[in-house]
């Protein structure tokens, strides 16, 4: 595979990947090339520095696998908030919270199950529901 720095006649840069160079020439030669613009395939290479493996690439890889380590931390942690300090009511959810909310059942922190229309419907008659990504703690 090669990636390549192109550029359409239209002042569009973009990158694209090939499966060879003979595969990009050939793709070229045929007018088989399109950029987003979608008003030519006017299409050239441009210049470009090789990617080369480097202690600059670890540190990024690095800090990128820091920042996924540190979310899944801060939502680990969420979801053991909300599992100490509010009470599970699973499928059960949505008519708890409207309960709640119409003053039927005492007024306490739940959390459940809700299908994105359902959470619509709960937000559109003023009932404050959030969703939160759940992490599973066995896979985390």
């Amino acid at each position: 595979m090669i990636k390549y720095h192109l550029k359409c006649e239209c002042g569009v840069e973009f990158e694209s990947w090939f499966s060879s160079s003979k595969e990009y020439d050939r793709l070229e030669k045929k007018k088989m090339l399109s950029c987003q613009c979608g008003k030519s395939n006017n299409i050239s290479k441009q210049l470009m520095a090789p990617q080369i493996a480097s202690k600059k690439v670890d540190t990024k890889k690095n800090k990128q696998e820091e920042f996924y380590k540190t979310v899944n931390k801060k939502l680990r942690d969420l979801r053991d908030y909300v599992e100490k300090n509010a009470e599970y009511v699973g499928d059960n959810f949505v008519s708890e919270a409207r309960s709640i909310h119409y003053d039927k059942k005492n007024v306490r922190s739940i959390y459940g199950k809700a299908t994105p229309e359902q959470t619509e419907e709960l937000l559109d008659e003023g009932i404050e529901v959030n969703t939160v990504p759940w992490i599973d703690k066995a896979n985390n």
